[in-house]
């Protein structure tokens, strides 16, 4: 199915519950470069991912040491993240919770709230999302969003630039308190990687934003 193919205003759930249905696994099963990066640099704690879709994130996370929560809509990709917790012996360490975002309210905080191409062909109040997640973040703690800024290199024809937030879009939409929070990072990084089993190097430009809660 191509982006010009999908129903913008199909429901969600249903939505997830169909990309999810075409194959046995739609996600590699890996990290994601950038959360690799920041989390290496911190002290192990708990954890939460927003949209952890098939779990990949959250399974690194807790090989690291952390103790992870994931949410996500689809209750598939709830599953397949069960049973990759189970096989890799990590299960005490994770857990993974069927959860709507566009409704979910924070109750616990944690150390490290990581939001990782939270974004989606359907309806997603992302930004609203997203100034919720400030809320989850203990006192000393991060909060992690990566985006894709750009189309990959070579398919921009088939995507709307509208779908590509930037890093001051979403620096902007979290309204921080100065005083309560600081800005360790609002850029643009670059990777290679493949898209969809294209065998050939793409350059994928992903919007990183990193802050701290001093208060």
């Amino acid at each position: 199915m191509s982006m010009h193919d999908i129903d913008p205003t199909m429901n969600p759930q249903e939505f997830w519950e169909q990309r999810y249905g075409t194959s046995d696994r739609i996600w590699s099963g890996n990290a994601n470069a950038v959360l690799e990066k920041v989390a290496a640099s911190l002290p192990a704690g708990r954890a939460l991912d927003l949209g952890s879709g098939e779990g990949g994130d959250v399974l690194w996370l807790a090989t690291q040491g952390w103790h992870a929560t994931g949410l996500e809509l689809s209750a598939t990709a709830v599953s397949r993240a069960h049973e990759a917790a189970q096989r890799n012996g990590l299960a005490d360490r994770i857990e993974f919770l069927i959860t709507d975002l566009s409704i979910w309210q924070p109750s616990k905080h944690y150390d490290l709230v990581s939001a990782s191409f939270l974004q989606s062909p359907v309806a997603l109040d992302r930004a609203e999302i997203l100034q919720r997640a400030t809320q989850a973040v203990a006192v000393g703690g991060h909060l992690l969003i990566t985006a894709h800024a750009a189309p990959p290199s070579g398919v921009e024809k088939d995507f709307e630039r509208a779908m590509f937030p930037q890093p001051q879009d979403d620096l902007a939409a979290l309204e921080l308190a100065p005083d309560e929070w600081q800005v360790i990072t609002a850029d643009i990084w670059t990777r290679q990687g493949t898209h969809h089993g294209n065998p050939e190097p793409m350059t994928f430009e992903d919007s990183v934003v990193l802050v701290k809660r001093l208060a």
